[in-house]
């Protein structure tokens, strides 16, 4: 079975994190099938629009897979991991089809940070947002830092991580954190129904407005890359690991 299930369809692909055991957690696996992905969207010219989300009805993405990444232990490891995913949420960013998270419940750690990359999301009423990477004494580490600042400002940004606070979908709405709320079991549709509006113009136009949407901001670029160094560092320390541990040996 497919850990990420694709769908080509009118224009639209459909990819589905599938790893319910894990509540769809991001190991090497998925960044595997991700960048494989990536590489059909990026010259695929029938593609106008990414649908990302999760099996089931009860997670998004829980983060990054603690059990595969504790293996990690030097901070050169954590760095090569975090610079991996930065290069696959930037290729996201940068796809030449429009793209949307489609957030069907919990998005923790890594998985809100995924979320930040794609160009829009909506989320079912009942989703969370779980900003917990300081319960593992650690900072964003794929971007999310400047991606969020960017969503919601910098006060309400430093406030959920410093708070390891886990939000619901009305203070996300609120916040600028998501774009639009579905009702559950709506989700699907909606989504589709918001990408076949999207996709109305050709992959052409949709590339010209994506590019000059960032032309003012390659700055970003660079603060992105710069969380790179203090998330690989706090990775390698004691407390992180001794965190991280606890949490496994309790679950």
């Amino acid at each position: 079975m497919s850990i990420l299930k694709v769908e080509f369809k009118n224009n639209i692909c459909l990819a589905t994190v599938n790893r319910p055991p894990v509540h769809n957690a991001i190991n090497f696996d998925i960044m595997a099938e991700l960048e494989t992905l990536l590489e059909k969207l990026e010259t695929n010219e029938e593609t106008r629009a990414l649908i990302l989300t999760g099996c089931g009805r009860q997670t998004f993405i829980s983060g990054g897979d603690l059990r595969e990444f504790h293996s990690l232990k030097t901070e050169q490891e954590a760095e090569r991991m975090a610079k991996r995913m930065l290069s696959i949420l930037a290729r996201i960013e940068k796809l030449p089809c429009w793209t949307i998270a489609s957030i069907n419940g919990a998005a923790y750690g890594g998985g809100w940070e995924m979320m930040l990359a794609f160009d829009f999301r909506i989320a079912t009423s009942d989703a969370t947002f779980g900003f917990t990477q300081s319960k593992f004494y650690l900072p964003p580490g794929w971007g999310g830092l400047t991606r969020l600042v960017e969503r919601v400002g910098r006060s309400t940004a430093l406030r959920w991580l410093g708070e390891a606070a886990t939000v619901d979908t009305e203070e996300a709405l609120s916040e600028g954190l998501i774009d639009r709320v579905s009702n559950p079991g709506q989700l699907e549709a909606d989504t589709q129904n918001w990408a076949q509006d999207l996709t109305r113009t050709d992959r052409a136009f949709i590339k010209n407005l994506k590019e000059g949407a960032l032309q003012f901001t390659k700055s970003r670029w660079k603060a992105i890359e710069a969380e790179l160094d203090s998330f690989a560092q706090f990775w390698e320390s004691d407390e992180h690991q001794q965190r991280v541990e606890s949490f496994l040996g309790e679950n």
